[in-house]
C-alpha cells in the first residue's frame, strides 16, 4: 500500500493480481495464483462473499429440492405395505436449516480461506476500471480506493434477467433468490420460464403443496433434444403441474393480494410469481467500454479459450463471460486464468461438458445431440433405451425416463448422451468419460457394470445398437 493509502501495488515478491468478485471463479483463481507466487487482492461489493453458488444458487437450491423430494416420497411412493403420509410442511424451519448449511459451507469454502491464506486480501466495495491496470473501488463509507495490479481478473458473476413484460417490474415477483428464502409455500405459484432454475423450483414448490403453473416461451428445456422436454412435460403433468407451452404473459399486474397475468389463453391468477428467465452478466458498473474490453449483446465479456479479454493483462472467468453459466466451468476457468496470468499457456476444453438439471427425474446431457452432430457434418445413429428396460428402475418402481446414446455410424465412436432418469446426474459422468476417451459403443457395451444400478442403462443402451433387448439377459452380459 502506498503511503497515502490510495492504492495497493506489487510488493516486488511476485505479480500482484486483482480479482473483481468473490465467487467460485474468483477463489479458484486466487488460490492457484498464490500457489504460483502471486499476491492477490479480491474486491467484493456484496455483503457476503462466495458468489451465487453457495449463497443463492447451487447449494441452497439442492437442499431445498432434496427436502421437497423427501416430502413428496412420503405421500406418493408405490410400495405396498408402507402407508402413505402427507407431511405437514414448515417451510420456515426448512429455510432456516438450509441457510445454516449455506453459512457453514460459505465459511468452509470461502471465509476460512481468507483467514488462512496470507497471500489473499479482501477489499469491500464496488470496482470500476480506471485503466487496464488500475481500479477505483467505491466503499460503503463514501470513500474511494485506487488499486493497481499487474493482472486483473473479472469474475463478477451474473444476476437474474427480468423480461420486458408490461407491468412486471412494478410487482413483488420473486427471482430464485427470494424463492429460496421464502418462509411459506404459496397456494398457487406461477412460474415464468422453462429452463433449469424455473423447472427445479417449480417442481420443488409443487411437492411442498403449491399448485404450480409454468409458462414456457416454447417448450421445456428447448435447447436440449426434444425428447427431453417432451418427457419432462409428461412427468410434470403426471404430478399435477400445469404446463402451458408456447405461452408468455402479455402483461402482469398485482392488485395487492394476487398476481394477474394476461395471456393468450385468458387471465391467470396466482398469489406468487417466480420469474426465472435466465441470467445477465454483472458487468454494467465496471465501465469496460472505457478501456476497450469487448462484450457480447448480453453484456458478457468476450474471452478466448485462455480466458483472455480483448485487453492485454485483463482476464475474465465465470458467469460474467461468454462461457456457459455452470459453477464447475467457472472454477475451471478461474484456475486456468490464474495459471495463464502467471506464465502458463493453458486452454479450457468444453467439448465434453456434462450438464444436469435437478428435477426428478433428473435431466443430464453431455456431448452432441443427434441434431448437433448432423449440423457438424457427422454421420451418426442413435438408440433410445426406455427405463422400463433397466432392472434398477423396475426394482425402484419408477421407470419414468430414458437414456439416449449418439454414435458415429461408421466408427461407432460415442459423441453424445442425453437422458432423463432418477439420479441422472450420477450417470452422466460415465458417459462423459466414455466420450472423452474416444470409446465406441462396443467398448461401452463390453464394460462391466454393477447390477442393479441405474448406470447399467448406459451399457444396455450401447448393446441395443446391435442387439434386440428381448435377447439380453437380466445382467446384460
Amino acid at each position: 500500500m502506498d503511503n497515502d493509502g490510495s492504492f495497493i501495488s506489487n510488493d516486488g515478491n511476485g505479480l500482484h493480481i486483482a480479482i473483481i468478485g468473490s465467487g467460485s471463479a474468483a477463489f479458484a483463481a486466487a488460490i492457484k495464483a498464490v500457489e504460483r507466487g502471486a499476491t492477490v487482492t479480491i474486491i467484493e461489493g456484496a455483503e457476503v462473499i462466495g458468489g451465487t453458488c453457495v449463497n443463492s444458487g447451487c447449494v441452497p437450491s439442492k437442499i431445498f429440492i432434496r427436502g421437497a423430494y423427501i416430502a413428496h416420497l412420503q405421500g406418493h411412493h408405490e410400495f405396498n405395505g408402507i402407508a402413505l403420509n402427507f407431511p405437514k410442511i414448515d417451510r420456515k424451519a426448512m429455510m432456516e436449516q438450509q441457510q445454516e448449511r449455506v453459512e457453514k459451507l460459505r465459511y468452509a469454502k470461502y471465509e476460512s480461506i481468507l483467514e488462512s491464506n496470507p497471500g489473499i486480501s479482501l477489499i469491500r466495495g464496488m470496482a470500476r476500471f480506471k485503466s487496464a491496470s488500475r481500479l477505483t473501488v467505491s466503499q460503503a463509507n463514501g470513500t474511494e480506493k485506487e488499486i493497481r495490479a499487474d493482472r486483473i481478473l473479472v469474475a463478477t458473476g451474473a444476476s437474474a434477467s427480468i423480461p420486458d413484460i408490461p407491468g412486471l417490474r412494478g410487482t413483488p415477483y420473486w427471482t430464485s433468490t427470494e424463492a429460496l428464502i421464502a418462509e411459506s409455500v404459496p397456494e398457487h405459484l406461477v412460474v415464468i420460464g422453462a429452463s433449469a432454475v424455473a423447472l427445479e423450483l417449480a417442481q420443488a414448490f409443487h411437492r411442498l403443496g403449491a399448485d404450480v403453473t409454468i409458462l414456457a416461451r416454447s417448450t421445456l428445456l428447448s435447447r436440449e433434444d426434444p425428447a427431453i422436454g417432451e418427457g419432462l412435460t409428461d412427468v410434470f403433468e403426471g404430478e399435477g403441474i400445469n404446463v402451458l407451452l408456447n405461452s408468455l404473459p402479455e402483461s402482469v399486474n398485482h392488485d395487492g393480494k394476487q398476481f394477474i397475468l394476461q395471456t393468450g389463453r385468458g387471465e391467470l391468477y396466482g398469489d406468487q410469481l417466480l420469474v426465472a428467465t435466465g441470467r445477465t452478466p454483472n458487468t454494467a458498473v465496471l465501465e469496460l467500454d472505457k478501456i476497450g474490453v469487448k462484450t457480447d449483446k448480453r453484456g458478457g465479456i468476450v474471452i478466448d479459450d485462455h480466458m483472455r479479454t480483448s485487453v492485454e493483462n485483463i482476464y475474465a472467468a465465470g458467469d460474467c463471460t461468454s462461457l456457459p453459466q455452470f459453477v464447475y466451468v467457472a472454477a475451471a476457468a478461474g484456475t486456468r486464468a490464474a495459471r495463464n496470468m502467471t506464465g502458463d499457456d493453458m486452454a479450457i476444453d468444453l467439448s465434453v461438458m456434462p450438464k444436469v438439471v435437478f428435477t426428478e427425474p433428473q435431466v443430464a446431457t453431455v456431448g452432441l445431440s443427434e441434431k448437433q452432430a448432423k449440423a457438424q457434418g457427422l454421420t451418426v445413429e442413435s438408440r433410445t433405451l426406455d427405463l422400463e428396460n433397466v432392472s434398477r428402475a423396475q426394482a425402484s418402481l419408477d421407470t419414468r425416463g430414458f437414456i439416449k446414446l449418439v454414435a458415429e455410424k461408421e466408427s461407432g465412436r460415442i459423441v453424445g448422451c442425453q437422458l432423463l432418469a432418477h439420479e441422472g446426474g450420477e450417470i452422466i459422468q460415465t458417459a462423459a468419460l466414455a466420450i472423452h476417451n474416444g470409446m465406441t459403443r462396443q467398448d461401452l457395451a463390453d464394460q462391466l457394470f454393477p447390477y442393479l444400478t441405474m448406470v447399467e442403462g448406459l451399457k444396455l443402451a450401447a448393446q441395443t445398437f446391435d442387439k434386440e433387448l428381448s435377447q439380453l439377459s437380466c445382467c446384460a452380459g
